[in-house]
């Protein structure tokens, strides 16, 4: 009996962690075939709406069509800024934005040229496995995971195997 209840475990763990490893790469890369940008959110300005480790997905959107309350993403300076849209100022070609979590606007309008697109949706926690597909040493972590995944599954196909035919390593020389 214990050779059967090792077996559901391993098959189980091991099924476990390969949905949760595609799962992962499913939100990250499908998107993005989509023709959706794919961002990690690392600042609270717009908790509680989109949490910190968030990832949002972003269309590109004209910023002649964007109206007050859409959540955007523009480039300012080095990074990627997602906020809300307080006013939209075509005849200047500018848009005022706000974090929800901000007292105040912002400082700067953004121009139209840096605007990316419209967030369209949002994963909280999916950010970490953003950050970690995009390093070398993460894709190994990714690909180590899943192994491992595989092999627990082998593994309880084999004790399975053993269980049914009474083949043990005691005879294995």
């Amino acid at each position: 009996m214990s050779k059967k209840i090792a077996a559901a475990l391993c098959t189980l763990l091991g099924t476990l962690i390969l949905v949760a490893v595609i799962a992962a790469c499913l939100a990250i890369t499908v998107p993005k075939l989509l023709g959706y940008e794919v961002y990690h959110i690392v600042s609270g300005s717009m908790e509680p709406e989109i949490p910190v480790g968030s990832v949002i997905y972003v269309d590109a959107t004209l910023p002649e069509d964007m109206v007050q309350q859409d959540i955007i993403a523009f480039w300012r300076e080095e990074a990627v800024v997602a906020h809300r849209v307080v006013e939209n100022r075509v005849i200047e070609g500018e848009l005022i934005t706000k974090g929800d979590a901000n007292e105040q606007e912002d400082i700067s309008p953004v121009a139209y040229r840096d605007v990316i697109g419209k967030v369209t949706r949002h994963i909280p926690y999916l950010g970490a496995m953003l950050v970690l597909f995009a390093t070398t040493v993460g894709k190994v972590y990714v690909i180590a995971f899943a192994a491992c995944g595989a092999m627990l599954n082998i593994l309880g196909s084999r004790i399975r195997h053993r269980a049914r035919t009474g083949d043990g390593a005691e005879n294995y020389r």
